[in-house]
């Protein structure tokens, strides 16, 4: 059997006395696309957070149980958090443009992890922006300002910024929410050929867009991994009455 990409085990999250998580457990395998769904306050985005240790910083907080990369506890005392954060890329619901150029927004990341070689800069940004599915929106246009970009492209722009610096796991919270649906359509196309490179996981906007991305999905409810499987499966014939509840449509 392979060995996960990453492993949640048992976790459990809370912020004070309020736990978002309970003792979930999650394999994630590699080069999928692995989809979290649910109604709001589920704790989805809270597990992509500590998967890339975003939430170290948050005052009274306490969590339970590992989170294995490559077999890997990442919250392990040698684990280095900016190294961590390199192979694991996180792109957010809202666009998140940095200022300057479109050059610069993609580059910046190699640039400051040393890489200065002008022709492996050039690989990298045109290898970044076509597997975000916008290099040909943008290749004359790389030296205009990222902010003048529509939101569609800022969203992709941000997926290249990301993938500048070859993650294994590329982590997607709602992504596409603000989009329209032709850019919704084109980011979702990309995850098809990301996946052969790069671990996905993605908190999708909507039951629809869930159905039509995963390769595995996982149903949380209330902070509790309710179910997990085969996207195909989940979607059709889940297991759990909460889970069917909620694929049709009866609430959520």
């Amino acid at each position: 059997m392979v060995d996960p990409k990453i492993r949640i085990d048992n976790v459990s999250y809370a912020y004070g006395e309020n736990w978002i998580l309970r003792n979930v457990a999650l394999d994630i395998a590699a080069n999928s696309v692995t989809v979290l769904f649910g109604p709001a306050g589920g704790g989805k985005t809270t597990l992509l957070r500590l998967i890339n240790r975003l939430n170290d910083l948050v005052d009274g907080t306490q969590m339970k149980g590992r989170i294995l990369l490559d077999g890997r506890d990442i919250y392990g005392s040698n684990t280095h958090v900016a190294g961590l954060r390199r192979k694991v890329g996180m792109v957010f619901a809202l666009p998140l443009p940095l200022p300057g150029t479109v050059r610069e927004n993609v580059l910046y990341g190699p640039k400051l992890a040393g890489t200065s070689d002008e022709t492996r800069l050039a690989e990298i940004l045109e290898r970044s922006l076509t597997q975000a599915a916008i290099w040909e929106e943008v290749k004359d246009r790389l030296d205009d300002q990222a902010m003048a970009l529509s939101g569609g492209q800022q969203q992709r722009l941000c997926i290249a910024r990301s993938l500048a610096l070859e993650p294994d796991v590329l982590l997607l919270d709602e992504p596409t929410s603000g989009l329209d649906p032709i850019s919704t359509r084109k980011v979702e196309d990309s995850m098809f050929e990301l996946k052969k490179q790069y671990t996905i996981i993605i908190v999708p906007h909507s039951i629809q867009q869930a159905a039509r991305v995963a390769d595995q999905a996982a149903f949380f409810l209330m902070g509790e991994l309710v179910e997990h499987g085969p996207g195909k499966e989940l979607f059709t014939r889940p297991h759990d009455k909460r889970t069917e509840d909620y694929v049709t449509g009866r609430f959520g």
